[in-house]
């Protein structure tokens, strides 16, 4: 084999250079700069085999290279070779004590073993010569938030920030570890501070927005939007906000506005064609809403709100054969919302769909809907079946919840008396019509043949 000749110099790319060394089995020179290079594009792609082919011939060229030692021991971290990768890395950090980078790979691999108690103590470490503090502070942060220590982690993104004012992600995780740790308040005050030193950073805004529109400050929420929106005004996320504030102050003509706003700044999305359709429901325009209902599935038709926003204008028309049809795309989509399957229940319930609606009383009790209606809606569903041992079971389910209450204790003084268990009948009854005896019309409803002696 030949070492480099120099009809090989028209190259550009040493990328393109080293894949026709391959194809010719020749061995050409290239300096570590351009190993690292070639080995780090092999990475970033996921081609693994080539990137260690690559650092063989980089080391056997440059043996002495810390930079493409380094690689060496981040593929063998990429194999779960922790052990060759750790031994690597302690004898290059004695030899170059003060190098951030092999301090930043011993804490990945401390990381990706679940030891962030231990990468976070190798960072500290680094923190004493360190030229690139926001590295090392964001990392630190990322593993206080493994160890789900918030507020170790907001520190330590606040130092990212005040070492890269325009650092977007560190003021995002900022403003997560105040809201993980409920403190609105703090957060607040830290935003004003920050839009202090920084009155045009529209992130902030839309932050300090978001915080107000949670805790119902919807005035303060729609001040700070519309500064997000002066700071960028091609901002979609603040147009959507102010958007729900304003639909949150019944001004629904002008969050119309800003909905129609995101779909000339940007491609039209199903979300604010949605909201565009909520908002003429409520100006009492249907056919509008209708509209930019069918708009939305056009643009998403997997976005199940669609599906529920056309189910209930059906409902609200008493079109309950087609509030149901849309009632099933939505649950097809997410079978685990509970808000589904009570809609489901009580559009069955309409169309006399007896089965089917305790089905969806059924669904929404396991899936954690616990109010009182649901479960006296389901045992009157059981009821009318004469499911009375289920009704018994649901029951017992009920009394778990809503202890001492006469809707109950009716229904098991009928239940029981269904069941020939009479004793038990008169027990419930006793005890429903001290609790209230303006109740007792139940039995009269649910159990016309109930008489106890």
């Amino acid at each position: 084999m030949q070492l480099g000749s120099s009809h090989h110099d028209d190259f550009d790319f040493p990328i393109e250079k080293f894949e026709m060394m391959l194809k010719t089995n020749e061995i050409l020179f290239f300096d570590a700069t351009e190993f690292e290079n070639i080995i780090g594009h092999y990475i970033d792609s996921g081609r693994l085999a080539l990137a260690k082919k690559a650092l063989k011939l980089a080391l056997d060229q440059h043996p002495k290279s810390v930079n493409l030692l380094l690689m060496k021991a981040e593929l063998f971290s990429f194999e779960d070779k922790f052990e060759k990768a750790m031994d690597l890395l302690e004898g290059l950090k004695s030899l170059e004590p003060n190098n951030e980078e092999i301090y930043i790979l011993i804490a990945n691999i401390y990381s990706k073993q679940d030891l962030h108690l231990d990468a976070i103590k190798i960072l500290k470490e680094s923190l004493n010569f360190a030229d690139d503090l926001l590295e090392i502070h964001s990392i630190m942060g990322m593993e206080y938030m493994f160890l789900e220590d918030f507020e170790n982690a907001k520190q330590s993104y606040i130092k990212c920030l005040e070492n890269d004012e325009s650092d977007s992600t560190a003021l995002y995780n900022i403003i997560y570890c105040f809201d993980f740790l409920n403190q609105n308040e703090e957060a607040i005050q830290f935003l004003k501070s920050f839009l202090d030193r920084q009155p045009y950073c529209e992130v902030a805004w839309h932050q300090l927005g978001k915080i107000y529109f949670e805790n119902n400050l919807f005035d303060n929420a729609l001040e700070a939007f519309e500064y997000a929106i002066i700071s960028d005004e091609y901002f979609i996320g603040a147009y959507l906000e102010k958007g729900k504030v304003l639909e949150r102050l019944k001004r629904y003509k002008d969050a119309i506005e800003c909905y129609v706003l995101t779909l000339q700044i940007d491609d039209p999305t199903a979300f604010a064609y949605l909201r565009i359709g909520k908002c003429f429901l409520k100006l009492n325009e249907p056919e509008k809403a209708l509209k930019h209902y069918k708009k939305a599935l056009h643009e998403d038709p997997l976005l199940d709100k669609v599906w529920l926003a056309l189910s209930d204008y059906h409902v609200k028309i008493k079109d309950y054969k087609k509030a149901l049809y849309y009632i099933n795309k939505a649950i097809n989509i997410d079978e685990e919302n509970v808000l589904y399957w009570k809609h489901f229940a009580i559009i069955n319930l309409e169309l006399d769909n007896i089965k089917d609606s305790d089905l969806g009383f059924k669904k929404s009790l396991e899936l954690g809907n616990y109010e009182l209606k649901t479960w006296i809606t389901r045992l009157d569903i059981l009821i009318e079946l004469k499911h009375f041992k289920d009704a018994l079971q649901t029951l017992k389910q009920a009394e778990v919840f809503f202890t001492d209450f006469a809707e109950i204790e009716y229904r098991y003084a009928g239940v029981y008396f269904e069941l020939g268990d009479y004793k038990n009948s008169k027990l419930h009854y006793n005890k429903a019509m001290q609790l209230n005896i303006h109740y007792n019309f139940v039995l009269n409803d649910l159990f016309p043949s109930f008489k106890l002696d």
